[in-house]
């Protein structure tokens, strides 16, 4: 990669027409510019962005292992010069193993010494910087000397040598983080290099083009694959199959009757063991084939036998679409999902809710029985609730079944959903999932309980200030007896994990707990 390196250009100050010396073993990227007397040591690393202008003050040196980041700018005046280790005259000097990070300003004259950080937007002018010093992020230093060894917060504004003076020393910690980005950025610059040389990345090529996902297809057979079709699979199930073979998972698909189907009894077809996207395939469509007129459903398995991307893709009518169109997950998405029990988190007809599917999978993973109750309209205003049938059912797909056929027995009727601590023998959690008029009641018709059994209705609880998930968490930890408390911590501390508690808040409901929580933000 060519180094856009440029000499100085003839001024009334200097027509010596210097050009950058750059050592053999540093990267500076082509998207720099360095111009005028600028001395580069080994293994340094220039990142895109920057401009290294010695056209006025002069000249600069960065020291070996030093790395500039992108948009970092440094120049000089034309008056002013700082001693470097050499005992040399500079307009800049850059010591060993120093981070300049992101669109920092250095102008000189200005002296940064060995293993010194200066970090995002922060300028440097007309000042010394010791050996060793931390100087965090949008920090102003000018005319001072900062004495080795010490830190400059984030957003300081350093002009006077008392204030530098009271600065504070350097942590442990510091130290470690500034070797660490060091690290780093040593191996960029090794990256960098081989990335430019032929020789050296051919073969890296190569053995990516030949690696294995966990199924012993290579990535290189997937991406060749693209053209691979199917008459009776959609493109979504095809893609599915892609993204599944190339994470590594195994594929299973399993099949059921309409009758049950209700009861959530899925048998599995034949294993799948495909060499190919294309055996796959033709696997897939094997099971189809042998098992037309009933449901089947496609799904991934990963190392720990959990079942991930879990999709009906043929239902009693011959539609082989799936439900919906499927997308790669993010780290983030509902779409990967897993069960401890192996038996995978389910998939609704369409009866349970989303909001009640994601109930059912937290008390069971809480350790939780389910049941169900129902009551006319009539009844409803004394609260004589009936039980349905009792769910004995440990896995979602069971209890989604069981639930289904509570509503089913009970269509204009009000049925709602427990869950039941059975060590405690109480209830922690009680939400309508049926109303008369078929509709699924929002979640201000749920309760959830402490552990004194005291009800609230915390589903009309909401805070402007706290996440959805926040606002969840919360009534859980009320819902299970948990206790709460809230810890705070400054910028400076939350580097070493010194937390700070508030103490323990006392709430007997959830709206009392999000007030405190809203209180203590506000506070801290």
């Amino acid at each position: 990669m060519a180094v856009r390196s440029t000499a100085a250009p003839p001024t009334p100050w200097s027509r010596n027409l210097a050009e950058p010396k750059v050592h053999e073993t540093a990267f500076v990227h082509s998207f720099s510019n360095l111009i005028g007397d600028v001395r580069i040591g080994a293994n340094v690393i220039v990142a895109p962005g920057t401009t290294i202008r010695a056209d006025e003050g002069t000249p600069f040196y960065l020291g070996e292992n030093t790395n500039i980041q992108d948009g970092v700018v440094i120049h000089g005046l034309e008056q002013g010069r700082v001693i470097g280790d050499d005992q040399n005259k500079y307009s800049v000097w850059i010591g060993k193993n120093a981070c300049i990070t992101h669109m920092a300003l250095i102008h000189g004259p200005a002296y940064v010494g060995d293993n010194s950080f200066i970090g995002f937007r922060s300028t440097v002018f007309n000042a010394r910087v010791g050996a060793g010093c931390i100087v965090m992020m949008h920090a102003l230093i000018q005319d001072v000397e900062i004495p080795s060894g010490k830190y400059v917060p984030s957003g300081a504004i350093i002009t006077s040598q008392q204030q530098a003076d009271r600065l504070p020393d350097v942590q442990d910690q510091d130290k470690e983080f500034a070797h660490h980005v060091v690290g780093i950025n040593q191996a960029l610059r090794a990256g960098y290099l081989c990335a430019a040389d032929s020789k050296c990345i051919a073969p890296i090529r190569d053995e990516n083009a030949k690696s294995y996902t966990g199924n012993g297809i290579t990535v290189l057979e997937l991406e060749r694959s693209s053209e691979v079709s199917s008459n009776s699979l959609g493109a979504e199930t095809i893609d599915q199959l892609r993204y599944l073979l190339g994470q590594g998972y195994k594929i299973g698909t399993e099949h059921v009757d309409k009758r049950r189907f209700r009861t959530g009894s899925w048998t599995s077809c034949q294993p799948i063991e495909p060499r190919s996207l294309g055996e796959a395939i033709a696997a897939l469509e094997s099971c189809l084939n042998d098992h037309s007129g009933e449901y089947v459903r496609l799904f991934g398995i990963d190392k720990g036998r959990r079942r991930v991307l879990e999709a009906i893709i043929q239902r009693p009518d011959d539609d082989a679409k799936p439900a919906t169109s499927f997308k790669a997950p993010t780290s983030h998405s509902n779409s990967s999902y897993s069960s401890s029990n192996g038996n995978g988190n389910g998939s609704s007809s369409g009866k349970v809710s989303g909001e009640t599917l994601e109930q059912i999978r937290h008390l069971l993973a809480g350790g939780y029985k389910i049941g169900m109750e129902h009551v006319d309209e009539r009844r409803f205003r004394t609260g004589s609730w009936t039980s349905c049938k009792p769910i004995e059912a440990t896995s979602t797909n069971q209890v989604i079944s069981a639930l289904e056929e509570c509503i089913a027995s009970h269509q204009g009727e009000y049925v709602r959903l427990i869950g039941i601590d059975t060590k405690a023998k109480r209830r922690v959690l009680e939400t309508i999932i049926q109303r008369p008029n078929g509709q699924v009641a929002s979640s201000g018709s749920q309760k959830s309980f402490t552990s004194n059994a005291a009800p609230s209705a915390t589903g009309t609880a909401s805070s402007n200030r706290l996440s959805s998930e926040v606002v969840d968490q919360l009534r859980h930890l009320l819902a299970s007896g948990s206790k709460i408390s809230i810890e705070h911590v400054d910028q400076r501390r939350f580097r070493t994990g010194s937390w700070t508690s508030t103490g323990q808040i006392q709430a007997s409901s959830e709206r009392e707990a999000i007030a405190a929580v809203e209180r203590q933000l506000g506070e801290y």
